[in-house]
C-alpha cells in the first residue's frame, strides 16, 4: 500500500512537469508501463488541476494529439477488392462497463509560421482568394508537402451566388458521443444511436444553421448510412454524393461530418478548447490524397480548401482546430475538389462540447465561404 500511495505521489509530480514542459503525449504511455494505478494518478491530477468532469472523464489534446489508427473495413462477401471502402472510422473503440479516467490536459495556441518573405503578387493577378501561409499539417503520407507553394499559388475554388452552394453529409451517421446528465440516448452500438437528436447529425444541422446564417445555401443529408451495416458506408454516402452534384452544380463544398474516436485500451480521451470561457470540443479537417493507390488526381486543391477553412478558424478561436489530418485514403473527396471530412469531437466528448464547437466552426468558416461567392 505504501509502494502505491508512494507511487501515486511520485507520478502525481511527473505528470504537473510533463504538463508543464508540453510532454501530454507521452503521459499515458508512462502511467501503463509504471505499475502505478491509473485510477489513483487520476485522482492526484484531479485535485492538481482542480477538478474533473462529473461523469470522471478526462480531457487530453495537447498538441500534437495522440496518433488514431485508421482501419480498413471489411469487404462484404464477393465484393471486389477495388471497390471496398478505403478506410473505416478512425479509431473507433467500444465502451468501457464504466467510465475510464483521462487526464485532462489543456489545449495550447499553435505557434503561428512565419509569412512568406517573398513579394506578394499583384493583386489583380492573384487568386481568388489567397491562404496566408501558416498551417498545422500532420502529414501521414509519403507526399511533401510545401505550404507557403500552396499560399503563393492561392485558392481558386468559388461559390455561385444562386443554387445550393454547400452540401453537408455523414457517412458515419449513427456516432454519437459520450452521455451525460443532460443528453442521454439509447446506443446501438457503443457511442453510437440511430436517434439523430443525440448523433453527429445533430452536430450536422448546427453547422448547417451557422452557415445558413452566414447567407450561404446548404443542403443537409440525415440519412443513415452506416446502418445497419457499417460495411459499405462510404460506397453508400459517395454515391448519395454523386447524385446531389448531378442534380445541384451549383454545389461546391461537400462537408462529410463526422465523430472521432481516441483512446489506448480502456481509456478514452476527449479533445477540449476553450472558447471566450464556455467549454467545447475541437475540430480536425482531414484531407485524403489517394496515395494508397485510388484515383484522386486534384487532392492538393482540396488541401487548399482545408487550409483555408483552418485558417479561418484560428484567427477567431486559436484553439478550436487540431491539425489538419492528411492522409493515403481517399474518403470519396475525388468527387469534388472542395470535399473534406470534419471531425468533430470525439467518444469522451458530450453532445453539447460538440454542438458549442460546431457552432463556433460554422461561425468562422461560414463568414470565410461567404467571402468566395461570385
Amino acid at each position: 500500500m505504501k509502494k502505491t500511495v508512494v507511487g501515486t505521489v511520485l507520478g502525481a509530480v511527473i505528470l504537473r512537469l510533463a504538463m508543464l514542459s508540453g510532454a501530454g503525449e507521452v503521459l499515458g504511455t508512462w502511467v501503463r508501463e509504471s505499475g502505478v494505478d491509473e485510477r489513483l494518478v487520476a485522482a492526484a491530477v484531479d485535485l492538481e488541476l482542480g477538478g474533473v468532469t462529473a461523469a470522471g472523464r478526462l480531457a487530453k489534446e495537447a498538441a500534437p494529439a495522440p496518433e488514431q489508427t485508421e482501419r480498413e473495413e471489411p469487404a462484404e462477401p464477393g465484393e471486389p477488392a477495388a471497390e471496398r471502402e478505403e478506410a473505416g472510422e478512425t479509431g473507433d473503440i467500444p465502451a468501457s462497463p464504466a467510465p475510464s479516467p483521462v487526464l485532462r490536459l489543456v489545449s495550447v495556441a499553435p505557434t503561428p509560421v512565419p509569412a512568406p518573405e517573398t513579394e506578394p503578387e499583384a493583386e489583380a493577378e492573384k487568386p481568388v482568394y489567397a491562404l496566408d501561409g501558416t498551417a498545422e499539417l500532420r502529414n501521414r503520407t509519403e507526399q511533401e508537402i510545401d505550404v507557403q507553394a500552396l499560399a503563393q499559388e492561392g485558392l481558386s475554388l468559388t461559390l455561385p451566388a444562386d443554387g445550393p452552394q454547400v452540401l453537408i453529409i455523414h457517412t458515419h451517421s449513427s456516432e454519437a458521443y459520450a452521455q451525460d446528465a443532460y443528453d442521454r440516448y439509447e446506443a446501438s452500438d457503443p457511442y453510437r444511436t440511430e436517434d439523430p437528436a443525440y448523433s453527429v447529425i445533430r452536430v450536422g444541422e448546427v453547422l448547417a444553421e451557422r452557415f445558413r446564417a452566414q447567407g450561404l445555401t446548404v443542403l443537409h443529408d440525415c440519412e443513415l448510412y452506416d446502418y445497419p451495416s457499417y460495411t459499405g458506408s462510404y460506397t453508400r454516402s459517395g454515391e448519395a454524393v454523386e447524385r446531389y452534384l448531378a442534380e445541384y452544380p451549383s454545389l461546391r463544398v461537400v462537408l462529410d461530418v463526422h465523430r472521432d474516436a481516441i483512446g489506448s485500451g480502456d481509456v478514452v480521451y476527449k479533445t477540449s478548447a476553450t472558447l471566450d470561457g464556455r467549454s467545447s470540443a475541437q475540430v480536425m479537417l482531414v484531407c485524403g490524397t489517394g496515395e494508397n493507390g485510388l484515383w484522386h488526381p486534384n487532392w492538393r486543391e482540396n488541401l487548399k480548401l482545408a487550409l483555408y477553412l483552418q485558417n479561418a478558424a484560428r484567427d477567431r478561436w486559436p484553439t478550436l482546430t487540431r491539425p489538419i489530418a492528411l492522409v493515403k485514403e481517399r474518403y470519396n473527396q475525388q468527387l469534388s475538389t472542395g470535399m473534406l471530412i470534419l471531425e468533430v469531437g470525439s467518444t469522451g466528448n458530450t453532445l453539447r462540447e460538440a454542438v458549442a464547437a460546431a457552432e463556433s466552426f460554422g461561425d468562422a468558416a461560414g463568414a470565410a465561404l461567404a467571402k468566395l461567392v461570385v
